[in-house]
C-alpha cells in the first residue's frame, strides 16, 4: 500500500526546518477539512506518514505549511506583512499503491515544492 510523506528543508540556513507547524487536510466538496495540525521533527519531518495504507485514498489533499511563523521562531525579523507567510499545497493522489512525497524547501523569501519519492 501507498504513503503520504513531506519534510521541509530551511534554505536560508541549508537545514531541516525543525518545528514547523503544518496543517494537513483533505479537500471535501464543503471546502477543507483539517485531518491534522503537526510539526516538524529535527530533521525537518514528520515522525510519520500523514497517510499510509489503507488511510491513503484518492482524494485532493492540501498541505498548509506556516513559514513566517516559523522564521519567527528562528528569530528572523520579517516586514508586516511578511513577503511569505503559508504555502499552500495542493495535490492529488491518484495512485492508492504509490508513494507520495510532498517537500518544501523556504525562505523567507522563496520556496519551491515538486513531487519526491
Amino acid at each position: 500500500m501507498g504513503k503520504l510523506t513531506t519534510h521541509v528543508l530551511d534554505t536560508s540556513t541549508g537545514k531541516p526546518a525543525k518545528g514547523m507547524r503544518i496543517d494537513f487536510a483533505v479537500i471535501d466538496p464543503d471546502g477543507p477539512r483539517l485531518l491534522a495540525s503537526i510539526a516538524t521533527n529535527a530533521d525537518g519531518r514528520t515522525d510519520k506518514p500523514l497517510l499510509a495504507d489503507e488511510a491513503l485514498r484518492v482524494a485532493v489533499y492540501e498541505l498548509t505549511f506556516h513559514v513566517a511563523e516559523y522564521h519567527r521562531a528562528q528569530n528572523i525579523v520579517l516586514a508586516d506583512p511578511p513577503f511569505i507567510d503559508r504555502v499552500a499545497v495542493r495535490f492529488g493522489v491518484a495512485d492508492v499503491d504509490a508513494a507520495y512525497h510532498v517537500p518544501l524547501l523556504c525562505s523567507p523569501w522563496s520556496y519551491s515544492t515538486y513531487r519526491g519519492s
